[in-house]
């Protein structure tokens, strides 16, 4: 199994292509959570993700005769990036299978990055397809994104670096997606401070590793649905799940609204922008998944920033929804002179914002006396929210919440 002398070997060979991200004490969330928060900026990365630790020290380790023949992998984001950068660097030819229906920016980036980009299948699994038949087909070595000794042992080299910066590190929080990068750094923290824990963390909607930990087994979903796409798996690697076993204290779940909010909070608070992956390890510590003390130090790996922008702009909304700062309202008034005046007093009573403001006489659903009004409004929290809608219901006005 893979050890701790195995990622200090990984070590010298990730310094090649990889950066030291920083680790930042964040006296925000330390408050928040009256914890000692320090947040491990893995998101500054280059490729913006882990990945380019595991895929540099994967292809150091191949033969002379594997990098001659190149190598392959499928991949929609992360991974693609960090194999192709981590190839050119070591001027190795590599194909990257990425789905037809990929973003196009991560496509751009992995061709930037010096790769031959290969655009077939509707998702992941029919890329993996065309990955491993061009395996056979050219000789290449696959690179796995994360069921692969030498890829953990690359991811691993984040765990000798929080507890080089944090020797005092009590908890790290991971991403769980298919289990590499925890399972490098799980054997690191626990080679070098058996006594400190790591926590798991999974998205809601693509958790496998919990169920497959209570069973004894690997567990496979029958689908995923998470924004946290860099940890939507259907399962744990077969070569990763015996170290969660053995090296991770505990797996918990995060919904999308606490890392949407975990995102915002990022953004807002911390100036750090960061992918659903990368939220999650944040987003289980504020709303406490698992037990800590006060005072306790804890340290979320934040594992990636590549985030897509229209999905930001979701998330955005989806946050500020969540903490009662953003309200979309729909009601009806009476179709005549001055209704619409009496909410807007209303409005203006309790200081609400109006952003945009539709008014439909044309709508079916109301009756033709009527007409019917959607209102989007910045709030300043929810029990701002809860006051505003209690007067206007209190004023006879009945109130659909759209947001």
């Amino acid at each position: 199994m893979l050890q701790l002398s195995d990622i200090l070997e990984a070590e010298d060979r990730v310094r090649e292509t990889s950066r030291r991200t920083p680790l930042q004490y964040s006296y925000t969330y330390s408050s928040m959570t009256d914890a000692e928060v320090h947040l491990k900026l893995e998101n500054s990365q280059r490729t913006g993700a882990f990945k380019i630790r595991g895929a540099t020290n994967r292809i150091a380790t191949l033969s002379p005769s594997e990098k001659e023949a190149g190598v392959v992998t499928a991949s929609a984001g992360n991974h693609a990036q960090g194999v192709a950068l981590a190839a050119t660097r070591a001027g190795v030819d590599a194909t990257i299978v990425m789905p037809q229906h990929a973003p196009i920016s991560k496509v751009k980036a992995t061709r930037n990055y010096g790769a031959e980009v290969v655009l077939e299948g509707t998702d992941y699994s029919e890329a993996a397809d065309r990955a491993h038949e061009i395996e056979r087909e050219e000789g290449r070595t696959y690179l796995h994104a994360f069921d692969d000794e030498d890829v953990m042992a690359g991811q691993g080299t984040i765990g000798l670096e929080i507890l080089e910066d944090c020797p005092d590190v009590d908890t790290v929080v991971v991403p769980i997606g298919g289990g590499g990068l925890i399972s490098g750094i799980a054997t690191a923290v626990k080679g070098k401070k058996p006594d400190a824990r790591v926590i798991g963390v999974q998205a809601e909607g693509a958790s496998s590793a919990a169920p497959s930990l209570e069973k004894g087994e690997r567990v496979s979903l029958d689908g995923v649905d998470t924004i946290a796409d860099g940890i939507a798996t259907r399962s744990v690697g077969e070569r990763t799940f015996p170290y969660i076993q053995e090296r991770v204290d505990e797996v918990v779940t995060v919904s999308d609204p606490e890392i949407a909010m975990a995102i915002v909070h990022l953004l807002e608070r911390s100036k750090t922008v960061v992918e659903g992956a990368g939220a999650v390890p944040l987003a289980a510590v504020l709303f406490e998944k698992f037990d800590y003390d006060e005072g306790e130090t804890i340290v979320p790996a934040l594992c990636g920033g590549n985030i897509d922008l229209n999905t930001l702009s979701n998330v955005i909304v989806r946050g500020l929804v969540e903490t009662g700062r953003y309200l979309k309202i729909r009601t009806v008034l009476k179709d005549r002179p001055g209704s619409l005046e009496e909410l807007l007093a209303i409005l203006t009573a309790h200081q609400a914002n109006i952003y945009a403001i539709h008014h439909d006489r044309t709508s079916r659903d109301v009756e033709m006396s009527d007409t019917e009004v959607e209102i989007e409004l910045e709030m300043r929290g929810t029990d701002h929210v809860e006051r505003f809608l209690a007067d206007l219901r209190d004023e006879g006005y009945e109130v659909d919440v759209l947001a």
